[in-house]
């Protein structure tokens, strides 16, 4: 790799070190973060504030809006985001629920499009957030794609950590729980990724049957009958992931 090159990689190292967890970095943080020497990460994190990307107030650095556009370049230059924008609507119009759109990234469920509703519960997902593949509704749909030699890879390799007191914490239980969501088609999540939270996902599959994203909606466990919501979104959920596999 060239120096060029790699001086870019570190720099877009650096810049996914920042999220929700993570808003604000000192140079420590990002070196720790990426793996990079505190001379490499500051190097990184000065460039990146000199292009627009960060802001820096001598200790703390922070994305500006500026980074906005790098998942706007994803979000309109592929079709599926742009294939899947009505199917979210509709979906948001008819559940009167905020619905999102998901991708299978490493180890982890990214959110590539969204369609929100106005709520004073907030369930934390946004366009570029992420959640582990293990302890999410989401996640669990993208998994159920995955053929069985590489479910075990992953079995194999994940390490189950509890996101609440409900997450599934044992292999063997979790691809139990993976078994169910290829026979039944929708993958449910009763607070095991965060208390209050409940979450219904289907998998989005392309004409060739091949899992490529999953279409999920959230809302607070206080204000729903789990039963009914997960008749009323569940039905809905499927048919529109059925119609935008078929526009793949």
């Amino acid at each position: 790799m060239s120096e060029g090159m790699a001086g870019l990689a570190k720099g877009l190292a650096v810049l996914e070190a920042f999220g929700r967890e993570s808003p604000r970095l000192t140079i420590s943080d990002a070196a720790r973060a990426t793996g990079l020497s505190r001379a490499a990460a500051r190097r990184c994190l000065m460039t990146l504030v000199e292009a627009g990307y960060l802001t820096f107030d001598e200790k703390f650095f922070s994305p500006t809006p500026r980074v906005l556009r790098l998942g706007a370049i994803y979000a309109d230059a592929v079709p599926l985001p742009q294939l899947a924008r009505p199917h979210l609507t509709a979906l948001r119009e008819a559940l009167d629920e905020s619905v999102s759109l998901a991708v299978m990234e490493g180890d982890e469920s990214l959110f590539v499009a969204r369609s929100e509703v106005a709520r004073v519960f907030d369930a934390g997902v946004r366009v570029g957030a992420r959640l582990p593949l293990y302890a999410s509704a989401t996640g669990h749909a993208l998994l159920a794609g995955l053929d069985d030699q590489d479910l075990d890879a992953y079995l194999e390799r994940v390490e189950l950590v509890a996101r609440t007191s409900r997450t599934i914490l044992d292999h063997a239980g979790l691809r139990e729980r993976i078994e169910d969501v290829r026979r039944e088609g929708v993958a449910v999540s009763d607070e095991e990724l965060e208390i209050g939270l409940f979450a219904l996902a289907v998998p989005v599959k392309d004409a060739r049957g091949v899992t490529v994203a999953s279409i999920s909606v959230s809302a607070a466990v206080a204000r729903l009958d789990v039963v009914e919501f997960r008749s009323r979104c569940g039905e809905a959920l499927l048919r529109h992931a059925e119609q935008l596999g078929r526009q793949l």
